[in-house]
């Protein structure tokens, strides 16, 4: 199914803003590289004279954070209005206008069937894939490490993989033969690195504990993945309950107000992200890396759910009746 006019302008325009946005941060130093564990920690340097530069703003806390919880709300509500937007047939109704609610209706089963395919993308990029997420897999690759904050600022110990994908909690308490090697010979069990307590603190170690992170490695920017594939489900929904606006019935108006302020809210979130955070080449493949699962959700959604051919009667079908 090709995409329509407003799919295609809301394509053009996120893409516009994820390309003015990094050249401008890149122009203007304005990014913050969150795979460097010794900026990671650190405010952004311009939190305090820029709102959404700081992490604490209301966009960031209240709707990027649970980005897919909103975009399922919106598009749920707006798939079962879209359910009841078309009227019932009349006796006296064309075959086109039948044609056209059975066209409708397959389009909703369409959308479902996206939001589903691309909540499996979501998961498996985000979450568990056989195991680690496809983005930890990346990180990994690229180079990354598993970092536990160090004692003192600035200070990192590198700890096997598996405390990252399990995003557990260290501490002297939990995993003490951790911290014993720690203080004993390097590379023991994937450990790279040990440290010694500074003399004004000679148990330092016991002040050791929180979740380590995967740093250094190629971030893909999981904020505009997420963002690029909400904001191309939203449009898509939009798309379809415009063909049948007409018809619609009060909750059908009151979902298309809420996806298009949802739609803006995710236009402006990709807007900040590109600002202020990752580098540049984690903002691009997160931006590419959703529009690949998009299209990818496309494919798998055309190929269980078949557009029916349309036959309308031709002319000489109708000369025959007529005589």
């Amino acid at each position: 199914m090709m995409p329509s006019s407003i799919e295609r302008s809301v394509y053009v325009l996120l893409t516009s803003i994820i390309v003015v946005g990094t050249a401008y941060s890149v122009l203007n130093e304005t990014f913050l590289d969150t795979s460097d564990p010794l900026l990671t920690g650190l405010p952004h340097p311009l939190g305090g004279t820029h709102h959404f530069a700081n992490k604490k703003n209301w966009l960031n806390v209240f709707f990027i954070k649970k980005a897919w919880a909103w975009t399922t709300a919106v598009f749920l509500l707006g798939w079962l209005a879209g359910l009841t937007s078309t009227p019932k047939p009349s006796k006296n109704q064309s075959t086109q206008g039948a044609t056209t609610r059975t066209t409708t209706r397959s389009q909703n089963y369409r959308l479902l069937g996206t939001y589903f395919v691309l909540t499996a993308f979501w998961i498996l990029f985000t979450t568990w894939f056989f195991g680690p997420a496809l983005f930890e897999r990346v990180v990994i690759a690229s180079g990354g490490e598993c970092l536990l904050p160090g004692p003192v600022p600035g200070m990192h110990i590198t700890v096997p993989n598996e405390y990252c994908y399990t995003r557990s909690k260290i501490s002297t308490e939990t995993h003490p033969e951790l911290f014993q090697s720690f203080l004993s010979t390097p590379n023991i069990e994937g450990i790279e690195a040990t440290f010694v307590c500074p003399a004004s603190d000679p148990n330092c170690v016991q002040n050791i504990r929180g979740v380590p992170r995967l740093r250094r490695g190629h971030d893909v920017s999981g904020h505009l993945f997420l963002l690029t594939v909400s904001i191309l489900l939203l449009t898509q929904q939009l798309s379809v309950a415009l063909e049948t606006r007409r018809s619609w019935g009060t909750l059908q108006t009151i979902s298309v107000g809420l996806n298009s302020v949802m739609l803006a809210l995710w236009l402006l979130s990709a807007a900040t992200t590109s600002l202020y955070f990752h580098s540049p080449s984690e903002k691009v493949t997160g931006f590419l890396l959703g529009v690949v699962a998009y299209a990818a959700s496309q494919v798998v959604v055309s190929l269980i759910f078949s557009t029916p051919k349309t036959r309308y009667p031709n002319s000489s079908s109708t000369e025959a009746k007529g005589r």
